[in-house]
């Protein structure tokens, strides 16, 4: 795993930022920043807000593409169409849902003909508050404390590393795949949900 900051406290930054970060984690160039001597094959990218995808973003997620690199983001969490949303409407990346416990698009998924995928994400609303992904978090309100408990939390942000980690097994597999292949295997084995409202 490698953990690249893109952001800065409380979720400061700019898409800018998050761009070049996905890009130098897939071995990209960024100028004044050392090159990545271990460029990724898949990145995840637990981010996003309303707009669509610019040409700077389109850019450098074709650049990732092209040094084979799959980025996997997440839909999204308005009920909304994700194509009003970056990065997840940016061509040639793997948008994904989320699911609730049962493979039903949760309550709050963004949705779009164009995404790949869902993962679990849980839906608290719909069923219990417990009903999510056990993840890690600081127990700080305000700033990082390094007490870290354990918490169910609901989201696109949780479905999309599922898939990202799902891809990592597949190119420890198979180091061969590219990342169209490895889109293609995940849709083909993927379960089929056509009773999904959107």
């Amino acid at each position: 795993l490698m953990p690249v900051r893109v952001l800065g406290r409380c979720g400061s930054g700019s898409t800018v930022d998050i761009t070049e970060g996905m890009l130098w984690a897939a071995g990209g160039s960024i100028p004044g920043v050392p090159a990545n001597p271990t460029p990724a094959r898949v990145v995840n990218l637990s981010i996003g807000g309303p707009g669509e995808c610019t040409t700077f973003e389109q850019d450098a997620f074709d650049e990732a593409l092209s040094r084979g690199a799959l980025v996997v983001v997440s839909a999204g969490n308005d009920n909304d169409n994700a194509d009003g949303y970056s990065p997840a409407s940016c061509y040639g990346v793997s948008t994904v849902v989320a699911t609730d416990p049962y493979g039903y698009r949760a309550s709050y998924s963004n949705y779009s003909a164009y995404a790949d995928i869902s993962a679990p994400g849980g839906d608290s609303s719909r069923y219990t508050e417990s009903d999510g992904v056990l993840s890690t978090v600081d127990t700080s309100s305000s700033a990082p404390s390094g007490n870290y408990a354990y918490d169910w939390k609901n989201g696109t942000s949780m479905a999309a590393p599922a898939v990202s980690g799902t891809v990592a097994l597949m190119l420890q597999a198979n180091p061969t795949l590219t990342p169209n292949l490895v889109k293609a295997i995940l849709q083909y084995t993927a379960t089929l949900r056509p009773e999904w409202d959107a």
